[in-house]
């Protein structure tokens, strides 16, 4: 199988009161897993894998989502693994060990 050629991890925090921010940090999630590529969410960001290309307008579109939804702005965080050449590390690879 074929390594992805990038990875993602990314933390969207939409400057909302309350428990507005987990309904619309759910509803990225929820476009994120639209995707179809790997995804592996966790308590503090979403990590996603694939084409570089597709993960940054993943990223983009986790932006706009947020302002959509009532958020007057957000903060990301976003860490991003790429080598076009031989691939990164799968979420398999570095975390099932840890989910078995």
């Amino acid at each position: 199988m074929k390594q992805p050629e990038a990875s993602i991890a990314i933390q969207v925090l939409p400057a909302l009161e309350g428990e507005k921010v987990i309904d619309v940090v759910d509803k990225v999630i929820e476009y994120i897993k639209s995707t179809g590529l790997t995804t592996y969410v966790g308590p503090f960001e979403t990590t996603v894998e694939g084409d570089f290309e597709k993960l940054m307008d993943i990223i983009k579109q986790s932006q706009i989502i947020c302002i959509k939804e009532g958020a007057p702005s957000v903060m990301s965080y976003i860490k991003i693994a790429f080598n076009p050449e031989a691939g990164v590390w799968s979420i398999d690879k570095k975390v099932k060990k840890h989910h078995e």
